[in-house]
């Protein structure tokens, strides 16, 4: 799963919001150094990511893309799940996906200090290119996963992408719909551990 869905999964929590925010770019036991529930957060992400990676509804979406974005594959997948849920919103929260990711901007933006330099370091372009409202739409998709495809050492267009989205929608989204039900009751066992 991409940010946005780390970040609902986090529920009303802001410090397991912002571990579980964080997580990527907290490498090993560098957890330790931050407060228990930002400490929990980054656990409950490594947990998700960890269903998610070994889950077989999500190994049939990346299969429809594997031929063509091999081991990147499974990366494009999380931020096409985050599209569903973007796109589907309503169906998870009662609060608008803009008011949302506004007030998530703003919990980063009054924690700064606590975040990884890595994180520090792209915040304001998530900010001003609103990266996670942006996800609702394939246009939006297209551009995150076109700055994905830069960022890394040998340039992938993983911005074309958007050609199996298109024409896979409705059996990714029947897809991510089953696995995030089964991802939702997981993760609540998880917290409640």
């Amino acid at each position: 799963m991409n940010f946005l869905a780390h970040i609902y999964l986090s529920g009303d929590d802001d410090e397991l919001k912002i571990g579980n925010f964080i997580a990527d770019s907290v490498k090993g036991k560098q957890y330790l150094k931050y407060p228990e529930r930002i400490q929990k957060g980054i656990i409950l992400h490594r947990a998700i990511d960890s269903f998610t990676d070994t889950h077989p509804i999500v190994s049939q979406s990346v299969s429809k893309l594997f031929d063509k974005y091999g081991h990147y594959s499974r990366v494009i997948m999380d931020v096409l799940y985050d599209h569903f849920l973007a796109a589907n919103w309503k169906n998870y929260s009662d609060i608008w996906l803009k008011t949302y990711t506004e007030d998530f901007y703003k919990l980063l933006q009054d924690n700064y200090k606590v975040l990884p330099k890595k994180v520090q370091n792209f915040l304001p372009y998530m900010v001003s290119q609103n990266w996670l409202y942006s996800y609702r739409t394939i246009d939006g998709i297209e551009k995150i996963l076109s700055q994905m495809g830069r960022r890394i050492t040998h340039p992938v267009a993983m911005n074309l992408a958007v050609n199996e989205l298109r024409e896979f929608y409705s059996e990714f989204e029947e897809e991510f719909n089953a696995f995030f039900e089964e991802l939702i009751n997981f993760v609540k066992a998880e917290i409640n551990r």
